[in-house]
């Protein structure tokens, strides 16, 4: 025998002889079924720690000086092109009218027709030239102070540079036909053949990440003091059997940009915290209504939102983060001539009278900006302490399962033998 180590007192793992050892069927079967169980848990261990989670952090957003993008495709199912404007303004003073960068207007056949496209052109229909006149040409402008955005200056040669002229000087334009620029151009004509259509807003804006609104609206805007003004003229004078309302729908309106394909189906697996981070809650929106003279308003709650993929890095690199953002809405709707809310059973809800009919949206930004960042669920250290407690707590129970079915039997056998 050799001789005895130092360490064998402190062998907690005591040994016995082959002679000592009993083997029987019951602990084969526990065998087996122990080792399939260990099988099926660490399988478990290595499928959540391949998993991955997203952990949501709320910080305050310290971007300064940055701009947003708005990406919005609403349609307008009674309202023509022709008519409708687009205008962004906020509260830091910066306006824009008739926006025409980034924003298309697609012509809609009425809705009896099934309102498919009709054709597809820049916000800005008036692009017109007047290469084809006498250069020596210039046309009055109705009686107001040519543009300075004017092809010749001091002359109005086209149809669209004395509207710009009636807006600078806050007056109504009407369809146009008192003026041989459009007479020639046939805008009234033009207008009047758009009647029956609808319209698709679809493109990006560009606005400055503080509180301000953007809305639809019939007909040129323009500013008069300190109030926003649209020429509503060619809305209301409209031919007998004919009529426009803003009756819409919102296929998609979100700020910042949209996630990529792959991380919006990891993100949309069941029990993920993000699911519906990338999911807008007017898309699809459907408002209707016959009346003209209705206002639609939006009032969005926007919350800056970064996501770091699993990998990313600030420094070294890796897959890049994503700054985005999710929002909140709450909506409201009003005829402009007042009244109340009894048909829907609150009477008590009073409307002010005036305003302009459009569709609205009033947009805020919060100060907290919330931060998804993707996390394996566990590290390796812990995978590893994870199996070898599956394997440990699996022996040792298999063990304890494996001495019940040992003595049973043993007892049972002294019990027969008794009684024979």
């Amino acid at each position: 025998m050799p001789a005895k180590s130092r360490f064998t007192r402190l062998d907690a793992f005591t040994k016995t002889v082959d002679e000592a050892r009993v083997r029987t069927t019951s602990g084969g079967v526990v065998t087996i079924v122990s080792l399939i169980v260990v099988v099926f848990l660490i399988w478990g261990e290595w499928a959540d720690y391949r998993r991955v989670i997203v952990l949501p952090e709320l910080v305050v957003d310290k971007g300064r000086g940055e701009r947003m993008d708005i990406h919005l495709n609403i349609s307008f199912p009674k309202m023509p092109c022709e008519l409708l404007t687009l205008d962004v303004m906020d509260v830091s003073g910066e306006q824009q009218h008739g926006v025409a960068h980034g924003v298309h207007k697609v012509r809609l056949r009425p809705e009896s027709e099934g309102g498919g496209v009709i054709e597809s052109s820049a916000l800005n229909l008036h692009d017109d030239s007047a290469e084809h006149l006498d250069p020596s040409y210039c046309g009055e402008c109705g009686g107001a102070p040519a543009p300075s955005n004017v092809v010749k200056q001091g002359c109005c040669n086209t149809c669209e540079e004395i509207r710009e002229a009636y807006a600078q000087q806050s007056w109504a334009f009407g369809d146009g036909r008192a003026f041989e620029q459009c007479q020639r151009e046939h805008y009234a004509e033009r207008l009047e053949e758009q009647r029956h259509e609808g319209c698709r807003i679809d493109g990006t804006l560009q606005v400055n990440k503080v509180v301000g609104n953007f809305h639809l609206a019939p007909g040129r805007s323009f500013s008069n003091g300190n109030m926003h003004v649209h020429d509503l003229k060619n809305y209301w004078d409209v031919p007998d059997g004919k009529t426009h309302d803003f009756s819409h729908v919102i296929h998609s309106l979100r700020f910042g940009p949209k996630l990529p394909s792959d991380i919006r189906d990891r993100l949309g697996k069941a029990g993920n915290p993000l699911a519906f981070h990338n999911m807008n809650p007017l898309d699809g929106a459907i408002q209707n209504t016959v009346d003209p003279n209705f206002n639609f308003m939006y009032f969005v709650k926007i919350v800056p939102t970064s996501f770091l993929p699993l990998g990313w890095n600030s420094v070294s690199g890796g897959r890049g983060r994503i700054e985005s953002h999710q929002y909140s809405v709450t909506s409201h709707k009003r005829s402009l001539a007042g009244g109340d809310d009894a048909a829907e059973g609150h009477a008590e809800r009073l409307h002010s009278r005036g305003g302009i009919p459009g569709v609205f949206f009033s947009y805020d930004i919060s100060p907290m900006k919330v931060i998804n960042r993707e996390s394996q669920s566990k590290t390796f250290l812990g995978f590893i302490a994870g199996v070898c407690a599956v394997v440990g707590g699996t022996l040792t129970v298999a063990a304890a399962v494996d001495r019940g079915l040992f003595e049973g039997a043993n007892r049972m056998k002294k019990i027969r033998s008794k009684e024979l």
